[in-house]
């Protein structure tokens, strides 16, 4: 994917199990987002194509979606002043055959699927929590319900494999806790699972496998003992390694130069109050 002179991602592939968490980490601006728009059809790749499941996917994000890839993205995009249940509804578009035709004359099939897709809505809001409250507005969850919720939505178009694109982005530790179960109880459905994500504890505690991109290139996939042990991906990403505490002579350079620094602000404190004095 190309953007003028910048090639954004080059030749990224991946092998994703039913039933598997890999992750997809690396440094702001390496391309992880746009991998995802160009699999979910966003996008339209300056060349090359995408496959799922050995079938060239069109570039159009429904059709996608009908094949069976699903995702979230980065910035919650629920529909505010829908409620819960019909947020989730939305997300049963693909699953359901009923035309213009069939909804403007509510007849039995228009019900038979209606009544379904509520159903299947209604079990869903029971999976991830939130059954209890769907009649509330989407804009009146608290943050962290409002990225359940739309996981929800992305499950009510039964997907192969889902997308989370930095799940626990503004999370604290709890909702952290509690996403990272809901992946697992979502992998534990047999539901495969690709997640962009900047939390290298959450990253490592869940993924079967991690991937990391550089610059729109694959880096490294493995476990992720391998990749935290991989040098470039320390250069590239995670930051050069701490080697053990300091010794005596270090420890005692830091504590000369703070009290330096502590003996400095109290001569110049004291330099100031003799001329307010003398003043």
């Amino acid at each position: 994917m190309r953007f003028g002179g910048l090639t954004a991602v080059r030749s990224v592939d991946f092998t994703v199990n039913a039933g598997e968490i890999v992750g997809l980490i690396g440094p702001n601006g390496a391309g992880k987002t746009t991998f995802f728009n160009c699999l979910t059809g966003l996008y339209i790749p300056t060349e090359g194509t995408v496959s799922y499941k050995g079938t060239v996917l069109p570039p159009k994000p429904h059709l996608v979606t009908k094949a069976g890839i699903a995702r979230t993205f980065q910035n919650i995009r629920l529909f505010a002043n829908m409620t819960v249940l019909e947020n989730v509804l939305v997300g049963r578009h693909t699953r359901t055959k009923e035309g213009l035709w069939s909804a403007l004359l509510r007849g039995p099939g228009f019900k038979k699927a209606e009544k379904a897709s509520e159903e299947r809505a209604m079990e869903l809001l029971e999976f991830i929590g939130l059954a209890h409250k769907r009649d509330h507005l989407a804009r009146n969850l608290p943050y962290g319900e409002q990225r359940k919720l739309e996981i929800a939505r992305a499950l009510a178009s039964d997907p192969g494999l889902l997308l989370l694109d930095e799940p626990t982005a503004g999370m604290n530790p709890q909702e952290t806790r509690a996403t990272e179960d809901l992946v697992f109880a979502i992998r534990d459905k047999g539901i495969a699972v690709l997640l962009i994500e900047h939390d290298m504890r959450f990253v490592f505690n869940l993924c079967d496998r991690v991937a990391v991109l550089v610059q729109g290139e694959k880096l490294v996939e493995g476990t992720s003992e391998v990749v935290q042990a991989d040098e470039r991906v320390i250069a590239a990403y995670l930051g050069e390694p701490f080697e053990g505490e300091p010794g005596e002579a270090e420890a005692a350079e830091v504590a000369a130069a703070e009290a330096g620094s502590t003996n400095a602000a109290a001569e110049e404190r004291s330099t100031t109050s003799t001329k307010g004095e003398s003043q």
